[in-house]
């Protein structure tokens, strides 16, 4: 059955705290709070650099059960490498902890940079590269470089199919033929909003959806209201079910085969990101989504921790 997980981009932020977070909540119960008010969320630290798998096994542990991670590759691959030489990377990066996660493993998105422009021959390489499964996975992890042996994890308890999601923000990507790769290896486009900053693309090319959502008007500084929100919730909608939104804005026109979807939201609004956490609470409500946790119940408290206020704080918060 095809499911809808909604959540935000990150969680350890100062500005959330008493206003997401509970005054008082302790910084190392945050991941273990935000996780019973969302059932996915997009961790962006391996983004910006190699984590270790203890970190990745705490993660697992601190999380309920049916929670999702996405995980970001990271930079140096994407943004440094930009594709070139870059199996020894890919293979440090599934090495360094990512298959801890176990079943709470969800889709590895791959971010491009701005000035990364469409090239068939770099982009085909790296996408036949990317592991299709855990065991996949693991065979590439252990082609890591021998700096990393005392840092690695190899290991998986089971086979499980691994997502891959590309997100990509120049114009040059709006080719036919970058459709046709995606979809050739099973590798979702990423519909990112971005206050018109960079393309905005809604092609289907995998079994699943991927959705970024950093800013309706102003990028990073605007939130969704309800009108925005309610539009999005109806493409979610659309796409889970295995249609189209009928203005789709498509690299190549059509409609693919009427499949369901699990579908993918992240919220990564607001240079600060206070509005992040409220945007992607709302879109459960109207989607009926359910957290991790049991919907019965809200997110458990300390004892002695206040609840939120609800005055303004901030700060400085990463974006990507």
């Amino acid at each position: 059955m095809s499911s809808i997980r909604i959540g935000v981009s990150g969680w350890r932020y100062v500005p959330w705290r008493g206003v997401f977070y509970p005054d008082g909540l302790p910084h190392r119960q945050e991941l273990a709070y935000a996780s019973r008010c969302f059932n996915a969320i997009e961790l962006n630290g391996s983004f910006y650099s190699l984590q270790r798998p203890e970190n990745y096994a705490a993660w697992h542990a601190e999380t309920p059960p049916g929670f999702v991670f996405a995980v970001k590759g990271g930079r140096y691959i994407t943004h440094m490498l930009k594709l070139r030489e870059c199996e020894e990377a890919v293979a440090n990066f599934f090495a360094s902890g990512v298959l801890c996660l176990r079943e709470k493993l969800g889709p590895i998105l791959w971010q491009f940079p701005a000035n990364f422009v469409f090239n068939a021959g770099r982009l085909e390489p790296f996408l036949a590269t990317l592991p299709r499964d855990t065991r996949a996975a693991l065979a590439l992890a252990g082609r890591h470089a021998s700096w990393m042996r005392d840092r690695v994890h190899l290991e998986i308890d089971a086979v499980r199919p691994m997502r891959h999601a590309i997100e990509v923000r120049n114009e040059s990507f709006r080719n036919p033929a970058f459709v046709e790769l995606l979809r050739e290896h099973g590798v979702a486009l990423v519909v990112a909003e971005g206050a018109r900053q960079w393309p905005l693309f809604e092609d289907i090319t995998a079994d699943f959806t991927y959705l970024r959502l950093h800013g309706h008007k102003q990028l990073y500084k605007s939130g969704y209201g309800r009108r925005a929100l309610e539009r999005w919730a109806a493409r979610i909608r659309a796409w889970q079910r295995g249609g189209t939104p009928a203005d789709a804005q498509q690299i190549v026109p059509g409609r693919p085969a009427r499949l369901p979807r699990d579908v993918y939201c992240f919220f990564d609004n607001t240079d600060v990101k206070l509005r992040a956490p409220a945007d992607a609470r709302h879109l459960m409500r109207l989607l009926r989504v359910a957290p991790a946790c049991d919907s019965a119940r809200q997110p458990r408290r300390p004892a002695g921790v206040a609840a939120a206020s609800p005055r303004p704080q901030t700060g400085q918060s990463g974006q990507g």
